[in-house]
């Protein structure tokens, strides 16, 4: 006969274990999500939107909408350049409503990045900028904004890559640049990116039209050299030579004949009349494969190279020209600053 008296489902010891693992559970969930309260509330109330365009007095009909991030009590903001854009008429609006004009001192296109200043605002909230080389893959990200007009949103994620680089507003790739799953719209843009210790690790800036969980944020650092160039010199100083051109595979024979080793390089398109580069003797059809000793795979590569410590310097830049390698000085000058 069967034994009536053994325990019933849900009084053995794996019964116990599946409630002990449930208690865990909320445990874990509870730290999750102390951590994510815990940086929304240190960094929530520095958050503003960021509204352009002129005053209206029916909301629907104002202009473009963003958000911004405020990094010292004195009312430096940053934001997207894309939010700004070229409009003259800035207003920032807190998290309880206050609305105060601002002023653009300086913007970035090749980063997308923009510095703002609130007018007659003082002992404002703000949030540190933080140290994006030390964030790591899988790390937890908070990301607060506006979007869609939807005041004060905060979603979380983590750190899904690092070392991206995506193409800015200008046409020149953003460096170093964080990928990350939290969720972010149109609105978001200039909202900060945020590590579970309340530091601002990026700049959110980017999404990708019909992919889930692929968006982009400008990290700290790129943002901190922004920032202190736009307030040394009102915009960021880069070297310029004067060509257009685009990534193309160099042909091998091409390769061999010149005792290369690249595979692709920067095919020159268009050069500009009295330009270090028409000064310096290049052509349309020249492909760049080293300048100043650095290898050239690409328009990217030669962009990057073109930076503020090659600016009014004489450099070495190897050409292939018809499959000959030929050696050109090239003199850079420093870029004009972005019209504003």
């Amino acid at each position: 006969m069967l034994d009536c008296t053994s325990n019933t489902a849900g009084d053995g010891p794996s019964s116990r274990t599946a409630v002990g693992a449930r208690v865990d559970d909320r445990v874990l969930l509870d730290a999750y999500s102390n951590a994510v309260i815990d940086v929304t509330e240190r960094v929530g109330p520095a958050v503003v939107r960021v509204e352009t365009g002129p005053k209206v007095r029916n909301p629907r009909d104002r202009g473009g909408l963003g958000s911004g991030i405020v990094i010292s009590p004195d009312g430096f903001v940053l934001t997207n350049s894309h939010v700004v854009g070229s409009s003259k008429e800035i207003r920032l609006r807190d998290t309880e409503g206050f609305v105060t004009d601002a002023h653009v001192l300086g913007v970035d296109p090749d980063t997308d990045l923009a510095l703002l200043r609130a007018d007659g605002a003082r002992d404002l909230p703000y949030a540190s900028l933080g140290n994006s080389k030390t964030l790591r893959r899988g790390q937890l990200v908070v990301a607060i904004g506006n979007p869609l007009g939807f005041e004060s949103t905060v979603t979380a994620g983590v750190v899904s890559a690092l070392g991206r680089s995506i193409r800015s507003v200008s046409g020149r790739t953003i460096e170093d640049v964080i990928q990350t799953d939290a969720a972010l719209n149109p609105g978001n843009s200039g909202g900060p990116l945020v590590s579970s210790t309340s530091e601002v690790i990026g700049i959110n800036t980017a999404i990708i039209n019909g992919a889930q969980g692929i968006c982009f944020a400008v990290a700290s650092n790129t943002a901190q050299f922004v920032l202190s160039e736009i307030i040394r010199h009102g915009y960021v100083r880069r070297a310029y030579i004067g060509v257009a051109g685009q990534t193309a595979p160099i042909p091998r024979r091409h390769a061999v004949l010149a005792g290369v080793e690249n595979r692709m390089g920067a095919l020159l398109a268009q050069i500009e009349p009295d330009s270090p580069a028409a000064r310096a003797g290049l052509l349309p059809g020249d492909v760049v494969i080293r300048l100043d000793g650095i290898e050239v795979h690409g328009v990217d590569d030669l962009i990057r190279a073109l930076d503020r410590d090659r600016i009014d310097k004489s450099l070495s830049m190897d050409v292939l020209r018809i499959g000959r390698l030929r050696a050109i000085d090239i003199h850079p000058i420093e870029r004009k600053p972005a019209k504003q």
